[in-house]
């Protein structure tokens, strides 16, 4: 098999960069996901699950990220304005863009696990009814198994010290993404399954036809230099029904998902062996 593709993006929900070589360490490729907005009138971090406009901004590092510094300084491009995380007056214009106030956020060590906690869920809030709306699922439609998720995320956004939804690392294998849409062009949908929807950090052309990646859970993976541990599959959000860019807003994109494959695509995975790894590097399990 063999890396096709290497995504990492700056700010969490925001576009993001292709990277012909990347380094990863222990959490996932050296700049990914090291900013992140807090809502400021809830007080707790957010993301494209609750403003979608994050998702038609585009950021990328203005200067070079390192392991001690992996939240170097970024430019964001939103509609006609160019930003930057240094801009004294950053936050006023994020929250100009996006209606509500909002604040731009580096990371912080783990240590400060306040900045990373959830506010607790008010009394008597319907969890069945949230869990249907973060995941795009229809009353008829089943809701995926949370449980399979890291304990922290039940109190915490992300693993302290981190922005990330649950693992370090998503891949996606391109037969992946044409099985899905082969079904689902089969059934009758017009949907367009952009890979930029599914946001992966790696794509992988395994040479082989359908959900390859399915199997690979529990098992090692060598990408280059790095090993990675497949962790679980990934039941996909109402993030990738949002419009941004030049695709539409569509929520068929899900309705295919659960018809087709569960809701999931794609796989999370964390970091066993750092490494350097290259486009169009040797991909094989280990």
């Amino acid at each position: 098999m063999q890396l096709a593709e290497i995504h990492r993006y700056p700010v969490k929900s925001m576009l993001g960069e292709q990277l012909q070589q990347a380094v990863v360490g222990l959490n996932g490729i050296l700049g990914d996901r090291a900013w992140a907005l807090k809502d400021e009138r809830r007080g707790e971090l957010t993301s494209a699950k609750r403003f979608s406009a994050l998702m038609d901004m585009q950021a990328h590092f203005a200067e070079t990220p390192t392991a001690s510094h992996p939240s170097a300084a970024v430019e964001i491009r939103a509609r006609d304005r160019t930003l930057w995380s240094s801009d004294e007056d950053v936050n006023d214009t994020l929250t100009e863009l996006l209606g509500h106030p909002v604040s731009l956020w580096p990371l912080l060590p783990p240590e400060e696990d306040a900045h990373y906690r959830r506010e607790p869920v008010p009394a008597g809030t319907d969890m069945e009814q949230v869990l249907r709306e973060v995941f795009a699922r229809t009353a008829d439609e089943p809701i995926p198994e949370i449980s399979a998720f890291p304990e922290v995320l039940a109190t915490h956004h992300s693993q302290p010290g981190t922005y990330f939804d649950a693992f370090p690392l998503l891949i996606i294998s391109r037969s992946a993404l044409s099985a899905l849409e082969s079904s689902a062009r089969a059934a009758g949908y017009t949907s367009n399954f952009d890979m930029r929807r599914f946001r992966p950090n790696l794509v992988i052309d395994t040479g082989a036809a359908g959900f390859v990646e399915d199997a690979w859970c529990g098992q090692q993976l060598r990408v280059g230099e790095a090993v990675l541990k497949i962790e679980m599959t990934c039941p996909r959000c109402i993030m990738t029904t949002h419009g941004f860019a030049d695709l539409p807003k569509d929520p068929k994109v899900m309705r295919a998902l659960v018809e087709h494959h569960g809701g999931e695509l794609g796989v999370y995975a964390s970091v066993v062996t750092p490494g350097v790894i290259t486009e169009n590097a040797r991909v094989e399990l280990c």
